[in-house]
């Protein structure tokens, strides 16, 4: 440690010329003498302990993501490029996912996910990633009874959210259908041992679609304490009399500080939520039976708004999210959305697993079926551009399926069109979401 012996030698030299300074002065000088000394074994520990740690942060970037460097969530007033506007190839899904260090390779995380059978819906009925709003504003395509403003964290918006008892947001979506899928992201900041044990987040489901509270609905809750592992809250309403009200023990402290995936299907009276990979609620008669569902409402409460933040992004509400085996065998072909990629890459994010699963399931059903597996974009970007990415997105599913469920390779073929056959309208956001699919034909 050549740093530490120059400045431990430092200090000696400056004690050494202490010695032959009159002795008028002694006691002050050998005073500043310890506290120069002090000062350097304090400089030598902070320099010693910031290597290290660079060091170490070296090491585990090398294991965990080569060639690429961990990113911090900080949210920040402005972006560095006009809003995060998207440019050249950036079409795909919202949000991101796991780095990969091969394009067309499955992330290392993705297998955590294999058992993964949430199914998003196939008609998009919603989808905001707040391209189209500015910073610092509310969304649009939103409301609130409370407030709320949009920062950008590592180049994406986010919707920061306030807590209180009555506060909701709400999306501009109504009448859903008797079967859905909604899904979102969530990034916490601040949170700590101090955390309260009352913070959680709020989704429901309910007959209305304004701040009253609704005669008929659903809703979970769940934990952001830190101190001591809650679970996940359930309960319901029928015609105004609660007729559900329970919580399942569950641990999330470490899934809940870092970015998570929230995803929910209802499907008649059925509710289900995961949490990343993991199935956290599944009653099958939480939703009164024939009553139209009217709106989705989220809320914050427990949090302290001058230490801890909670910013939401990268919604989606689709109809269906139905098995996608049997309509493959019996209509011979399937479209879906569902199986996102980072932006501008081929990288499969983990939470499209539980369609690519299902692919699985029936290949593995049926050992003489083969599929082709197409991929289809946008049409931000170059034509080619476009095209070249939708081929790689579909050899990427083909690669999941091998490497990951063992299928044959020859079982499968990929193809893709790029941007050339459009299925919604390529000027708005949700058309955009649209097209970004991929298809699974019978051969």
């Amino acid at each position: 440690m050549k740093t530490k012996k120059g400045l431990l030698g430092y200090s000696m030299i400056i004690l050494f010329a202490f010695a032959f300074v009159p002795t008028t002065n002694a006691q002050l000088l050998k005073k500043l003498g310890k506290r120069a000394e002090k000062a350097a074994e304090r400089a030598v520990e902070r320099r010693v302990e910031k290597e290290t740690t660079e060091k170490t942060e070296a090491a585990l970037d090398s294991i965990l993501e080569p060639g690429e460097k961990r990113k911090k969530n900080t949210p920040q007033g402005e972006t560095s490029k006009g809003d995060n506007q998207s440019s050249g190839n950036s079409d795909t899904t919202t949000g991101d996912g796991p780095n990969t260090s091969s394009e067309t390779g499955a992330p290392k995380s993705i297998k955590v996910y294999s058992k993964f059978d949430f199914v998003p819906g196939d008609k998009l009925l919603f989808s905001d990633d707040f391209q189209n709003d500015f910073i610092g504003d509310f969304p649009s395509k939103w409301n609130t009874n409370s407030s709320g403003e949009l920062v950008t964290i590592d180049g994406s918006k986010w919707l920061k959210i306030v807590p209180g008892f009555d506060v909701a947001y709400l999306p501009d979506v109504t009448n859903l259908p008797e079967e859905f899928t909604l899904e979102f992201d969530v990034i916490t900041q601040g949170l700590d041992n101090k955390t309260s044990s009352q913070s959680y987040l709020k989704v429901m489901v309910g007959d209305n679609n304004t701040f009253e509270q609704p005669k008929n609905f659903a809703f979970i809750e769940y934990p952001f304490c830190q101190f001591i592992g809650l679970g996940v809250i359930i309960e319901n309403n029928v015609n105004g009399k609660r007729e559900i009200r329970n919580e399942t023990q569950a641990d999330i402290r470490e899934v809940v500080v870092d970015k998570h995936h929230i995803a929910v299907a209802v499907n008649k009276q059925r509710f289900r939520l995961w949490i990343n990979e993991q199935k956290m609620v599944d009653v099958p008669r939480l939703l009164p039976a024939g009553v139209q569902m009217q709106g989705i409402k989220l809320g914050l409460r427990g949090t302290d708004i001058n230490k801890e933040s909670i910013y939401l992004g990268n919604f989606k509400i689709a109809e269906g999210g139905v098995d996608l085996r049997r309509k493959l065998l019996s209509d011979g072909k399937i479209s879906t959305n569902g199986i996102l990629f980072n932006t501008g890459s081929a990288t499969i994010q983990p939470q499209s697993m539980g369609i690519i699963r299902q692919i699985y399931q029936v290949l593995q059903q049926e050992s003489s079926l083969r599929l082709k597996i197409v991929g289809h974009t946008d049409s931000d970007g170059k034509d080619d551009t476009n095209l070249a990415l939708s081929k790689k997105r579909a050899a990427a599913v083909k690669n999941a399926l091998v490497s990951i469920y063992n299928v044959a390779p020859n079982r499968l073929e990929t193809d893709g069109k790029g941007a050339s056959e459009p299925v919604g309208d390529n000027n708005t956001v949700d058309g955009k979401a649209q097209n970004r699919r991929v298809e699974f034909i019978k051969q």
